[in-house]
């Protein structure tokens, strides 16, 4: 469990974010943070996955990527960004026990 924690520390963080936006009560600086974060994230997984010759999840990731952009941004109804941040949670977490070597 500690090597999984240890190697996906980045992942788990990004997780937990997506989790945290879903009341909506930050600022929106937390947002801007948030896009940043999950981008980052998105695209260093999907560099693992293709490394490892797991396309779907490569596809999953530049997805998240290209949804969470924080260069240009794709503007949206708060429910449908809850909805998304939950489902990008999810994928975030499974992400985590999937993409590996």
């Amino acid at each position: 469990m500690k090597k999984v924690i240890k190697e996906n520390w980045f992942t788990i963080i990004a997780g937990i974010m997506l989790l945290l936006a879903i009341p909506a009560i930050w600022p929106y600086g937390y947002f801007q943070i948030l896009r940043w974060v999950v981008a980052g994230v998105a695209v260093y997984n999907a560099y693992i996955a293709y490394k490892l010759k797991q396309n779907g999840w490569m596809f999953i990731m530049i997805a998240i990527a290209i949804l969470f952009n924080p260069i240009a941004p794709i503007f949206l109804q708060k429910q449908t960004w809850i909805v998304l941040d939950l489902i990008t949670s999810v994928l975030m977490f499974v992400s985590i026990i999937k993409i590996k070597e």
